[in-house]
């Protein structure tokens, strides 16, 4: 992608200002990491038997643990590295609870974290084609990032997504041991699955809301989680538990943030729910999508 500066209709380039250490995109994302991946630092340069980890980060939507790797190399394997680290993790959890509790924060419990949302991103100035096709499996808990700073002191970060048609990588995964272990445990969710335990009619009713949501701003992710689907911009905007006869609605506001005019909303900041925000709304028809998205749109 080409990048301009526009001046009275004169379009000037700019150009791309190249990272010359690995340590200068790890220090960009480390000081950024909630506003670029909406993650928590844990440590940075976390040594585990004998293999050292760039940034450990913990997402608390998901309550899991991420692994960050930072690259320049686009010789290595991100599979192979992707794995070996996703494996580490799942042998040594108490060492990564004893790491995150010793940073000072509220006490973190094993059975506080969803083992099976943890997750390797990669993190580079680009990628090759056989990184990204040998990460391309709707079920990989391999995210690629590419970060390029440009002269003018402009970063662009994008997450590569996988393609519509990407296949599972279970059938792989059955000829190597470690491999099979690890996705046997590690859980990535898709909207499929979702949208198959609700039925036809709910399916359809989420897709109308899901369209409502990404024509508000563009860059919006989907992120498919155990029990909900989240709509995020920096921060989950709002999360679409689905049931069988209707669709509960979580919108990532605190209580006393949000207008609701009509008074549509329940106030759930006092008991526990799935999805993330204080305001929750039940649906089972599209009557109110229009006034639900104007809710929505207080959030971006």
């Amino acid at each position: 992608m080409t990048i301009y500066t526009n001046t009275n209709n004169n379009l000037v380039e700019i150009s791309e200002k190249p990272f010359k250490l690995e340590r200068e995109i790890q220090s960009l994302f480390e000081q950024n990491l909630i506003v670029v991946m909406g993650l928590t630092l844990v440590k940075s340069e976390f040594t585990i038997r004998g293999k050292r980890i760039d940034t450990l980060a913990y997402d608390e939507q998901a309550n899991a643990f991420i692994i960050i790797e930072y690259k320049r190399d686009k010789n290595v394997s991100v599979i192979d590295q992707g794995f070996t680290y996703l494996s580490l993790m799942l042998e040594n959890k108490a060492d990564f609870i004893v790491e995150y509790n010793e940073q000072g924060r509220h006490s973190l419990k094993r059975d506080n974290v969803d083992w099976s949302q943890t997750r390797v991103a990669f993190v580079s100035p680009s990628f090759t084609d056989n990184q990204i096709q040998a990460t391309n499996f709707k079920d990989i808990a391999i995210e690629l990032w590419e970060v390029k700073r440009y002269d003018n002191n402009t970063i662009s970060i994008s997450q590569i997504k996988k393609s519509k048609a990407a296949e599972s990588i279970k059938p792989l995964a059955q000829q190597n041991a470690e491999l099979q272990r690890v996705t046997e445990e590690i859980k990535v969710y898709t909207e499929d699955e979702h949208t198959e335990r609700a039925g036809e009619l709910i399916s359809e009713l989420y897709e109308k809301f899901k369209s409502g949501v990404l024509n508000l701003a563009d860059d919006i992710e989907i992120r498919p989680q155990k029990y909900y689907i989240a709509f995020k911009k920096n921060k989950n905007l709002v999360c679409f538990e689905l049931q069988k006869k209707k669709m509960k609605i979580s919108i990532g506001a605190r209580i006393g943030t949000l207008d609701d005019a009509k008074g549509i909303t329940k106030d759930v900041s006092g008991r526990g729910h799935f999805g993330t925000g204080d305001y929750e709304i039940q649906v089972d028809s599209d009557k109110d999508l229009e006034y639900i998205m104007s809710l929505v749109k207080q959030v971006l």
